[in-house]
C-alpha cells in the first residue's frame, strides 16, 4: 500500500482554513494556537511511514493521554480496576456529573473525565512519582527523551478546571478517590498536558498495532490481552458521546483530545495521528474526522 499517495490525496482534498469548528477556547492556553494548524503522519507495521503538513509540530495530546495512564493501571491492578471503572460508552458528555450521579461514583468508562480522574488516583496511589513515571513509559515507546509536560497548559486548566475539581470532590464523596484531592488533580492536568508531535503519538501506538510490542521489537510493555481490550474500549469510548459516529464512519479504534488531536490504529497494519484544533460540537477535530474517513475510505483498511 502507498500510503503517501494517499496522504498526498487527503491533503489536497481537505483545506484547513475552511475546516469549521472552534479550539477549545475553554482552556486558556490552548485557545492560543492557531487553528488553521494541519498534520497527519502514519506508521505501518512493516517500519514505513507517510506524512504531511505540521505532522512534527508538538500539541497538547489532552485525553489521548488517557490510553496510556489506561494501560498503566490495567498492568497494576488487572480485573480488579473494574469495580472502580466501568467499560461502557458514555452516550453523554465528557464531563457530566449528572450521570455520574445516577451512577454512584462508579464512572461509565476510563476515557470520560469521571473515568480518568479515578485512573490518576490509581496511579497517585500506587507510585511515589507518579508524573515521572508517565514520562518514562512514553519515552520509551516513542523512542525519545523529548516528550515533556506544558506546565503552563497545566497551570490554565487547574485555574479553569472547576467541572474536574467538581467532578473528583463527589467521586470523593462516594469513596472512589482514595488519595488527596490536589495530588490527583495536579497529576491529571498534567498529563493532559503533555505535548507530543503526530509522528510521536502514531510511533507510540503502535504498541496497540503490535499486541503489546515496542515497534521493531520483541520487548512486551502490555500483554495481548490487555491491548484487545484498550483497544475495543477505544473503538466504543474514544470519542465520547460521538464513538458511534467515529465508528461509522471511520472504523478504527481511536482517541482524541481537545488538542486537536485524534489517534487510530489497524491492528497488525498500521497508527495514524492527525492534528487539527478546529473542534465540533462534541469536542473532536471536525477536520481530523474528515482526515481519517477519507483514509479509511480510499485504503479499503477498515477493521470491519
Amino acid at each position: 500500500m502507498n500510503y503517501q499517495k494517499v496522504l498526498d490525496e487527503i491533503a489536497v482534498e481537505l483545506d484547513a482554513s475552511e475546516a469549521q469548528g472552534k479550539v477549545a477556547s475553554y482552556i486558556p492556553e490552548l485557545a492560543k494556537v492557531d487553528p488553521d494548524k494541519f498534520g497527519m503522519y502514519l506508521q505501518d507495521a512493516s517500519g514505513n511511514h507517510a506524512q504531511f503538513g505540521d505532522s512534527e509540530e508538538k500539541f497538547s495530546i489532552q485525553s489521548i493521554s488517557k490510553v496510556f495512564t489506561l494501560g498503566m493501571a490495567m498492568r497494576l491492578k488487572g480485573d480488579d480496576l473494574w469495580k472502580r471503572v466501568n467499560v461502557e460508552p458514555s452516550g453523554n458528555p465528557f464531563n457530566s456529573l449528572m450521570q455520574l450521579e445516577y451512577e454512584k461514583g462508579i464512572p461509565r468508562n476510563p476515557f470520560i473525565n469521571a473515568g480518568a480522574l479515578v485512573i490518576s488516583d490509581i496511579l497517585v496511589e500506587h507510585f511515589e512519582e507518579p508524573k515521572y513515571e508517565l514520562l518514562k513509559m512514553l519515552r520509551r515507546i516513542t523512542g525519545t527523551v523529548n516528550i515533556h509536560f506544558d506546565e503552563e497548559v497545566a497551570a490554565s486548566e487547574m485555574q479553569t478546571g472547576y467541572r474536574n475539581v467538581a467532578l473528583i470532590n463527589y467521586l470523593k464523596s462516594l469513596g472512589n478517590i482514595r488519595c488527596n484531592i490536589d495530588k490527583v488533580l495536579d497529576f491529571y492536568f498534567h498529563q493532559c498536558s503533555i505535548t507530543m508531535t503526530c509522528s510521536e503519538l502514531a510511533k507510540s501506538f503502535m504498541v496497540f498495532v503490535n499486541n503489546g510490542k515496542l515497534m521493531n521489537s520483541d520487548t512486551r510493555i502490555l500483554p495481548e490481552r490487555t491491548v484487545r481490550r484498550i483497544n475495543a474500549m477505544m473503538q466504543t469510548c474514544g470519542f465520547y458521546d460521538e464513538s458511534g459516529e467515529f465508528s461509522f464512519q471511520v472504523g478504527l479504534p481511536g482517541k482524541s483530545g481537545v488538542g486537536g488531536g485524534i489517534v487510530a490504529v489497524n491492528p497488525n497494519l498500521y497508527s495514524v495521528a492527525v492534528w487539527s484544533p478546529k473542534l465540533n460540537e462534541k469536542g473532536n477535530s471536525e477536520l481530523g474526522m474528515r482526515a481519517l474517513e477519507k483514509l479509511t475510505t480510499l485504503t479499503e483498511t477498515s477493521v470491519f
